[in-house]
């Protein structure tokens, strides 16, 4: 049941230390380390035992070494962490209801952040693309731009870096599964015009600073695009039959 306790190597020790002083703010991105050779003395370590932690660190987008300059913080370390989420999405673009769900489940607490932190410029934004996604919507046009660009604004209004980054990666991804997704829900009347009515809805709450509404404005509104698709798979399928 039990298995020994190991002692951490000598590099560990190193690799952990660094961590917690980029974790504490005491290392920032961009900053420049000391030389292996003064961090080995102040550690009382080898070298190779900082090369090997430097070496991992490297690979974890900690740090970054440059030629004839030295070892620094990485200026964006996020993007070790959203590059590889951003690529898995993307591999699994063409199932769009698995997007869908990753989807509620980012968004619906970013409408719930936009709801308390939203700037009035923020809410403007996200009033623009709601305007221009209803003249979309009334004029016949499929509207997958302002609907994208409702949702990132709804994001940015959250002010939370790291959702905006993810989100704005893979937001030629948004685009084309919104462009997809309403291709198919507007082959239901009634539709056009329930959609727009759930983006006001999520808008409202936002403007009212009803967090949890927003909240649920926004999943509800997912949950019936993810509800729709289903079905018109699924009636799909049987037709081919």
């Amino acid at each position: 049941m039990f298995k020994p306790i190991k002692q951490k190597r000598v590099y560990e020790e190193v690799l952990e230390q660094i961590k917690n002083l980029v974790k504490q703010g005491v290392l920032k991105p961009g900053d420049r380390l000391i030389s292996e050779r003064e961090l080995a003395e102040q550690l009382q370590v080898s070298r190779a035992s900082i090369r090997e932690a430097f070496s991992a660190l490297d690979m974890m987008g900690i740090l970054e070494s440059k030629p004839g300059e030295g070892t620094f913080i990485r200026q964006e370390p996020l993007d070790s962490m959203i590059k590889p989420l951003a690529l898995m999405m993307t591999l699994y673009q063409n199932n769009s209801l698995e997007v869908l769900e990753i989807r509620a489940i980012l968004e619906a607490g970013s409408a719930a952040l936009a709801a308390r932190r939203v700037t009035p410029e923020g809410l403007d934004k996200i009033k623009a693309a709601l305007d221009e996604m209803e003249q979309d919507v009334l004029s016949g046009a499929i509207g997958e731009l302002p609907d994208a660009a409702f949702h990132l604004a709804v994001v940015e209004a959250a002010d939370n870096q790291v959702l905006l980054r993810l989100m704005n990666t893979v937001s030629d991804l948004i685009v084309e599964t919104m462009r997809h997704s309403r291709e198919k829900l507007f082959e239901t009347p009634g539709n056009k015009l329930k959609l727009l009515q759930q983006h006001k809805e999520i808008y409202r709450a936002i403007a009212e600073r009803d967090s949890e509404e927003a909240r649920e404005a926004m999943r509800a509104h997912l949950r019936f695009v993810r509800k729709e698709i289903t079905t018109y798979e699924e009636e799909r399928e049987e037709n081919s039959i």
